[in-house]
């Protein structure tokens, strides 16, 4: 499906907006004759949307509201209701396209809106269905205390470890082959406790409280036993742990994760693990590009425990190829039967870099929709929702959600979802979002993408390290007003 979309400043809603409803529309300069179309056209006068879908065309003209900062949002409205009535299709978020659904109704409530107010906005004006509200803000309730307990100078670390067993076919994140770059990972581990240390300096400098630490990837657990040691040795030398809120390393992968590594991690301060089996359908697995069973997830988690890890997170993914709304159904309720502290729910999103893109391949991702309505079970079983986001190019238009026993709540998974704190990020890949205390203005520092990259031009990191101090001299400076 072709969009072409003329006389807008911003084309992100009518693209986004197009894309719940034909899955794969993109932006064309030159729309071609004859083929499908939506198309999407603005002046101060009329607005105007219309879609070609099987050789029929529809089409709606409406006045253009007066203020041009309302015309966005009246051309989306009026595509989304188009869309709707054409297809015979409604999405549960609505018009809602982003990220962050709970953060609005935080929003609206510091800003002194009533309930009422905030879920006339929700239903009313995004026309979002009642079952995504009440999710929403049952989120935002539990949530509620977290960040009223927050400090305006705390801030989270990440840690990333770009390096797999093997590449998952959504996966779309930097991760190379342990089998292929195994001469890497050891430079690589030695320049990364560089870097932490680099950041523990800045931080210091700047007064900023660490709240927690996250160690993910790739799969943290693909570093050799001595690796992780070196790695959270660093880690537990610059920062003083006991302060620590919460600890997490990712041993996403039983096929990398042995009793030696998860003693590392308990040995050396991890408050809690993820074990993420995303189905426990063996086939599925399979077509995923796993290497490994159902079975060694079970056996893996066992191990944990035996371990002495006790608050443990399995991730499942809805939409996975091949799988089917029973096996989704069956795979929760093995996750629930080993009563994990935490359960997260994804919704599969076709990410442009991952293999099921790059390879164009057209599987059946079954019934999504159905998938998450089986996660009731958790909440039976006495999990609750506490934090959710959206993706672009998600299924449906769905969403993750992270589902947790009673105050065993994911805090990083809040803080950076709800962008509470800075959250400074060392590794390949690595995104330092530092956010204004108390404020609104946020700022990023990138590292390079790629290990090799990483490890040669580390002196450059290094340098733009130094911006984590020069963003908060203007709020530490007395003299500085700005």
């Amino acid at each position: 499906m072709q969009v072409y979309i003329k006389g807008l400043k911003s084309v992100y809603e009518p693209e986004n907006i197009s894309r719940m409803f034909f899955a794969g529309a993109h932006i064309t300069k030159t729309p071609v004759h004859g083929e499908d179309m939506v198309l999407v056209r603005g002046t101060a006068a009329r607005l105007a949307v219309g879609v070609r879908l099987n050789g029929v065309c529809t089409a709606e003209i409406h006045p253009a509201p007066e203020r041009e900062e309302d015309r966005e949002f009246a051309v989306t409205a009026l595509l989304y209701s188009l869309l709707s009535r054409v297809t015979g299709k409604t999405q549960p978020w609505g018009m809602m396209t982003g990220v962050r659904p709970v953060r609005i109704i935080h929003d609206k409530r510091a800003a002194g809106k009533t309930e009422q107010e905030i879920e006339q906005l929700f239903r009313g004006h995004f026309e979002c269905s009642q079952q995504k509200f009440e999710l929403a803000r049952q989120i935002a309730d539990l949530q509620r205390p977290i960040l009223e307990r927050a400090g305006k100078m705390d801030y989270s670390l990440y840690i990333g470890i770009p390096f797999c067993p093997s590449r998952c076919s959504y996966c779309s994140f930097v991760s190379l082959s342990t089998q292929r770059e195994t001469k890497l990972m050891q430079p690589y581990v030695d320049v990364l406790c560089k870097e932490v240390e680099a950041i523990r300096h800045e931080a210091e400098k700047c007064g900023l409280n660490i709240k927690t630490i996250y160690i993910g990837g790739g799969t943290p657990t693909a570093l050799s036993a001595q690796q992780l040691r070196q790695l959270m040795d660093t880690v537990r030398r610059c920062f003083d742990l006991s302060k620590l809120e919460e600890y997490t390393v990712e041993a996403g992968r039983p096929d990398c994760t042995d009793r030696e590594k998860l003693e590392v991690l308990k040995e050396y301060g991890a408050t809690r693990i993820s074990i993420n089996p995303q189905t426990f359908d063996n086939e599925v697995l399979r077509r995923i590009g796993r290497r490994h069973t159902a079975q060694d997830i079970l056996d893996c988690f066992q191990t944990a425990r035996q371990a002495g890890h006790t608050n443990i997170n399995m991730d499942l993914i809805a939409g996975l190829p091949g799988d089917t709304v029973e096996g989704f159904e069956k795979s929760l309720e093995t996750a629930i039967a080993l009563s994990p502290e935490n359960i997260t729910v994804h919704t599969l999103t076709l990410k442009r870099a991952s293999n099921l893109v790059i390879q164009n391949a057209q599987d059946d991702y079954g019934d999504v929709a159905a998938m998450l309505d089986k996660c009731q079970a958790l909440a039976k079983a006495g999990y609750q929702p506490y934090y959710l986001y959206r993706q672009k190019n998600t299924l449906q238009n769905l969403e993750n959600t992270g589902w947790c026993k009673p105050g065993y709540e994911g805090l990083y998974n809040i803080y950076i979802m709800e962008e509470v704190h800075s959250i400074l990020s060392a590794g390949a890949g690595g995104s330092t979002k530092l956010c204004q205390p108390g404020g609104t203005r946020i700022e990023r520092i990138f590292n390079y993408k790629y290990p090799n990259e990483y490890i040669s031009g580390f002196e450059t990191i290094l340098k733009r390290k130094e911006g984590i101090g020069e963003f908060y001299a203007g709020y530490l400076d007395p003299q500085t007003t700005g």
